[in-house]
């Protein structure tokens, strides 16, 4: 598993979401979709409308991967910070129930409030 409190999901950036497509689909339940997807250097995160998956990517080749799901069944709350003028990332943490918190960066342009919006439309 990622280990959220020292992990580097930093200025995660918007991908286009069938980039990760053919890698996540083993993963899914019937119905599962992909709504919106982020990565870094290597690492990303997926949102799809069940749950949010986060892929460690490790080794020299980037073949082993760790894969977290993160169901929105179990957020408590989240908290956003959105960009400003010279803190120009946004970041959202998110409290789950038998995990704690995880924190995400974003960089500027990336719809941290249209992810807020799903999220709380699936929490709520």
């Amino acid at each position: 598993m990622v280990d959220f409190q020292n992990a580097n999901f930093l200025k995660l950036k918007p991908v286009d979401t069938s980039k990760f497509q053919t890698q996540l689909e083993p993963l899914f339940i019937q119905g599962e979709v992909i709504l919106s997807a982020f990565q870094s250097i290597r690492d990303y995160i997926v949102f799809t409308n069940k749950r949010i998956i986060a892929v460690n990517v490790k080794g020299l080749t980037g073949k082993k991967k760790d894969f977290s799901s993160l169901p929105y069944s179990k957020i408590q709350a989240y908290s956003v910070e959105t960009a400003g003028v010279f803190d120009i990332d946004s970041e959202l943490e998110l409290w789950f129930s038998g995990l704690g918190k995880v924190k995400l960066e974003f960089v500027s342009h990336a719809d941290v409030p249209g992810i807020c919006r799903a999220i709380s439309e699936f929490v709520l």
